[in-house]
């Protein structure tokens, strides 16, 4: 949903005189209804994806982690009070598309005070999740792909991970060296540039 582009029209249209404020009540009520579905719909998704995503951060060692989400669909009251601010400014000062998923670890918001290893084992952790719910919903395991992952992560954690993606469907993992590999591949390809080639055996 495209929340902040619905004024853009409608105010060249009103500022340009040809059309009134009335005109911009319609899209005020879709942006109030069309929030509120996806304000739902983000917390209904994220109670599913946070037990999950607590669990394999803990594996990897971040514990005490969190998802929160503090998101209010706008009201068409409080979309008509930012009316005459928002036609100045061309876009919709209210909103699920200014809303953030905040990731916590013992409390701490890890976008702003997670340290950068803290941050890459809350995002990994948060794409098993996510690869683990789909699973779960659908019944269908998603393609895993994990770019460069291995280097950011001790001898430990990439047995951990290896042990858990082998059991999440078909996965893609890339490194710069096979050594880092923390366990025998199904298939191993080595790129070069211009190439994709299988070593032998």
């Amino acid at each position: 949903m495209r929340t902040h582009n619905w004024c853009g029209s409608v105010s060249r249209r009103v500022e340009s005189g040809f059309a009134g404020l009335d005109a911009v009540e319609p899209w005020s009520e879709q942006v109030a209804a069309l929030g509120a579905e996806l304000v739902s719909a983000r917390l209904e998704g994220l109670g599913q994806l946070g037990p999950t995503f607590a669990a394999r951060a803990g594996e990897l060692g971040l514990e005490r982690v969190s998802l929160r989400y503090e998101g209010e669909p706008p009201t068409p009251a409080r979309l008509a009070a930012a009316l005459e601010r928002d036609l100045e400014r061309g876009a919709t000062s209210l909103g699920p598309h200014l809303d953030d998923v905040v990731l916590e670890a013992g409390g701490r918001d890890l976008r702003s005070f997670g340290s950068q290893g803290e941050q890459r084992l809350a995002l990994l952790a948060l794409l098993l999740a996510e690869a683990e719910t789909i699973a779960d919903r659908t019944g269908v395991p998603p393609l895993l792909l994990l770019d460069d992952v291995l280097s950011e992560l001790d001898p430990g954690r990439r047995r951990i991970l290896a042990a858990r993606v082998s059991g999440t469907g078909q996965a893609l993992v890339t490194a710069t060296d096979a050594a880092m590999l923390p366990a025998a591949p199904d298939q191993l390809l080595e790129v070069t540039p211009g190439e994709v080639l299988e070593p032998a055996a």
